[in-house]
């Protein structure tokens, strides 16, 4: 990366999202992320990639809603010059009984996790070029459901499995890359490693631990970098050995 990056993370005032944020921009990157309510923990985030050098542009957008995405996309190139880089990050945790699921719930996790993705690539395309980035985060779930209540969630998720393959094949020969990074067990305020299910899951781990933000990030960092330039189509799960 250089100084001249520009990066968009989607959902990036907290947890993964704010952690590839500040890796992206320790790697000399200016970004942009959006958030949808928590405006402290915006204005946090905006103020940590400030001070690690690189321009911020924190964008209050719903990813629920596609047209506040297309324009928090079109807002990062024209407030920062350009766009390199796209992490679809933005995410919600559905989980409960398959048939307690109502229509409005289905709609609002596809639009999150599947139509975001799609609909945020399709306008960052007009900005990207030659060694463009557009990396989405996943779940290890997708690969195996650890247990039940995830029907939607995991429905949701496998999509970025086949956008990933098959946009990937679509943007090489522009010189765009395209890869889905799938995290297990993050230490995260949605899923803390002290939280009331943290053995549970760490029984699942062959390394018997939580992930930290920072091992998601810098592996974004990495696929967003120059050394992974060759690295497309790409699913890279990190999951402590989960699905091992």
């Amino acid at each position: 990366m250089t100084s001249s990056t520009v990066a968009l993370v989607t959902g990036a005032s907290r947890g993964i999202g704010a952690a590839i944020a500040r890796a992206l921009a320790g790697n000399g990157a200016d970004v942009a992320f959006t958030y949808q309510r928590d405006e402290i923990a915006a204005k946090a985030v905006a103020a940590d990639i400030e001070a690690l050098g690189g321009r911020a542009l924190p964008i209050r957008a719903d990813s629920a809603d596609a047209a506040q995405l297309v324009a928090a996309v079109d807002r990062t190139a024209r407030e920062l010059g350009g766009l390199d880089v796209l992490v679809n990050n933005a995410g919600i945790f559905p989980a409960k009984p398959y048939e307690e699921f109502t229509v409005a719930e289905i709609d609002r996790a596809l639009n999150i996790h599947a139509r975001a993705p799609f609909v945020a690539g399709q306008a960052a395309l007009a900005h990207l070029g030659e060694g463009g980035r557009i990396i989405s985060i996943g779940s290890n779930l997708t690969d195996r459901a650890l247990f039940g209540g995830l029907a939607l969630y995991n429905l949701s998720k496998s999509a970025l499995n086949g956008y990933t393959k098959a946009l990937a094949r679509e943007l090489g020969p522009r010189g765009i890359t395209v890869n889905l990074v799938q995290p297990g067990p993050t230490d995260t305020d949605m899923n803390p490693a002290d939280g009331e299910n943290a053995d549970g899951l760490r029984q699942f781990s062959a390394l018997g631990r939580y992930g930290a933000t920072t091992d998601v990030a810098d592996l974004v960092a990495f696929l967003a970098g120059p050394s992974g330039r060759s690295v497309t189509g790409a699913v890279v799960t990190i999951d402590g050995g989960v699905n091992a």
